[in-house]
């Protein structure tokens, strides 16, 4: 019988990617002659994939320049953006404590896999996850998590944890159990009217979830 997995979304659920992300889309924004976004904004455009933030950014752009702002938006996060993330306070002696525990770890997040193992690998955590899901454009979570139980990576006994509504939904879309974080970019009415079955305040309450 497989361990219980805990599936972990990453920006703003295991780091907070505010600053590299808001000057990310800023070297792109102003690469194509748009005014920039305040990086005290930026938490709504964070969560969903990279293209969404832009057609949310410039409501006018077609395919062709929405693609053209995510490889700028990639160009400068390649090279530094990724290393501005910020570790939450508690988040690597939670991680300990659920593999010590048994509990089986993994990422599933919108952010293409390269980064994210970029950014666990940052932090020497990476060792922590079992597995690494990433998306790209065009690729939704449900969808990862649909790829996840069909490659048998994890089972229908697995929790998403998440700070956006798009990790609960993925998860009630696929028929797994969701933990719903409020350390992260997502807001407690967000969370709740998405369904998530629990809510954590802090990194350290991750412990429970096993």
């Amino acid at each position: 019988m497989k361990r219980r997995s805990l599936v972990f979304d990453l920006d703003g659920t295991t780091s907070d990617p505010a600053l590299g992300i808001a000057r990310s889309i800023n070297h792109a924004l102003a690469a194509f002659g748009f005014d920039p976004v305040s990086e005290r904004c930026i938490s709504k455009y964070i969560g969903p994939p990279i293209d969404d933030a832009f057609r949310a950014l410039v409501p006018l752009a077609e395919g062709d320049l929405v693609m053209c702002l995510v490889s700028k938006f990639r160009e400068r996060y390649s090279d530094v953006g990724y290393s501005e993330n910020i570790l939450y306070p508690g988040m690597s002696e939670s991680l300990l404590y659920l593999v010590g525990r048994g509990i089986r770890l993994g990422v599933c997040t919108t952010k293409r896999v390269d980064f994210a193992e970029r950014i666990l690998k940052h932090f020497e955590i990476r060792d922590y996850f079992d597995f690494v899901n990433g998306g790209d454009v065009g690729i939704q979570k449900r969808q990862q998590l649909k790829s996840l139980l069909s490659e048998h990576v994890i089972d229908r006994a697995a929790a998403m944890i998440g700070d956006r509504s798009i990790d609960i939904e993925a998860a009630h879309a696929n028929g797994l159990s969701s933990i719903g974080v409020l350390w992260g970019h997502g807001t407690e009415t967000e969370l709740r009217e998405a369904g998530a079955q629990l809510l954590l305040s802090c990194p350290s309450q991750l412990r429970t979830a096993c």
